[in-house]
């Protein structure tokens, strides 16, 4: 029984053909393969420190793959990731279609440093042609690429996406929520797409249940301006050194 994501007749699997797949393998054999898999999992994270770290300040862009060229977002991002290119940022995205092929995009019209965290995915993503050839990198593991993400981020601008989005802008913001990181500056882009989870997080997480405290609300700013993104990254930086986060 092979279980593919992608094909539109999994909810037609049986219960038992899902337990006979996952008991195919004995505790034994399980705790071989993990052992290997650790070698894949540290030549993922050699491969991504030794090119990140050649690249320089860098901004990531974040986003849904599923963002049409047609939307305003997409030139939205293009726009932001031109004028923080201009700054001398280079831009790093995860490699793929939508919102992250506009930032690439945005990057090669500046002239700027392109760089794509690409992930092996069942039912998407290639990477987008805009991207620097020697700055692809492609991932079997997400956890290793968010690592290599978060490391050499100098900021985060956030456009709307999807789950993998709101992951990743939560893994930053918990990181620096619980001085793990330095304050890096992350901005949320598309003000009606996010007032929603604003609201949320104040009213419900913040007021009525006291998850969050008030600071942590600022922890991110929103902007639909990408001159000032731009302005918002580079003054951030005229004041602290840029660096590796960790």
């Amino acid at each position: 029984m092979n279980f593919n994501p992608s094909r539109p007749d999994n909810s037609n699997i049986s219960p038992e053909e899902i337990s006979r797949a996952l008991n195919q393998m004995d505790w034994a054999d399980i705790k071989s393969h993990d052992s290997w898999e650790l070698f894949k999992i540290m030549a993922e994270f050699v491969q991504g420190f030794e090119k990140m770290a050649r690249i320089g300040p860098c901004v990531s862009v974040f986003g849904s793959a599923r963002t049409e060229p047609s939307s305003p977002y997409y030139k939205l991002a293009e726009e932001i990731a031109f004028h923080l290119s201009r700054q001398g940022f280079g831009i790093i995205t995860g490699g793929g279609q939508g919102i992250m092929e506009a930032a690439n995009k945005g990057a090669r019209r500046a002239g700027g440093r392109s760089a794509g965290l690409n992930i092996f995915l069942p039912f998407e993503q290639a990477p987008n042609n805009y991207i620097d050839r020697d700055k692809l990198i492609t991932f079997d593991y997400f956890f290793v690429r968010k690592v290599v993400f978060i490391k050499y981020s100098q900021g985060f601008v956030v456009l709307p996406g999807g789950f993998g989005t709101l992951d990743e802008l939560f893994e930053a913001l918990t990181l620096i929520q619980t001085h793990k990181i330095g304050k890096f500056p992350i901005v949320l882009v598309g003000r009606s797409y996010w007032e929603g989870l604003i609201q949320w997080l104040t009213e419900v997480v913040l007021h009525q249940q006291k998850n969050i405290s008030p600071e942590d609300l600022q922890l991110f700013s929103i902007s639909d301006d990408p001159i000032e993104i731009a302005r918002i990254v580079k003054d951030f930086y005229s004041r602290y050194m840029l660096k590796p986060n960790f």
